[in-house]
């Protein structure tokens, strides 16, 4: 397992996206599923740049683990900022129109549509949201 720390705030996505791209490069990750995993970290790193520690800022740890069966991926993303589940939220209803839903919530439901596994608890005073994404 391979990870970062760094300072949660927007500026730093691209450091955190190089870091994940840089742990998939050996396994020949198919296109689209790099699409999906950076659109996620993305979504998941400006959550918590955003708000956990809002108006500060602190740190954010991104652990990097892939498994071999079958061959996956799973990003963790930890902050002690505010205790905030994410996936506790209700769906957004996407029948609906943009006008008529209500904002939020459509990021980390992209998240939760696009990964085999999305998972979150809270312990000793830390935020920790894992995402899995199967490779093959």
């Amino acid at each position: 397992m391979k990870e970062l720390t760094i300072e949660a705030k927007i500026d730093n996505l691209s450091k955190v996206q190089e870091f994940v791209e840089e742990q998939l490069a050996a396994y020949e990750c198919p296109m689209k599923a790099l699409i999906q995993l950076n659109v996620a970290v993305e979504e998941l790193f400006v959550n918590i740049a955003s708000y956990a520690y809002n108006p500060e800022t602190g740190p954010a740890t991104i652990m990097v683990e892939t498994q071999e069966d079958p061959l996956s991926v799973c990003i963790t993303f930890v902050d002690n900022g505010v205790p905030y589940d994410p996936l506790a939220k209700e769906d957004p209803d996407i029948t609906l129109t943009a006008e008529e839903r209500k904002i939020g919530g459509l990021g980390i439901f992209m998240v939760k549509q696009s990964m085999d596994d999305v998972t979150y608890r809270y312990e000793n005073g830390k935020n920790i949201l894992s995402i899995r994404k199967n490779l093959n």
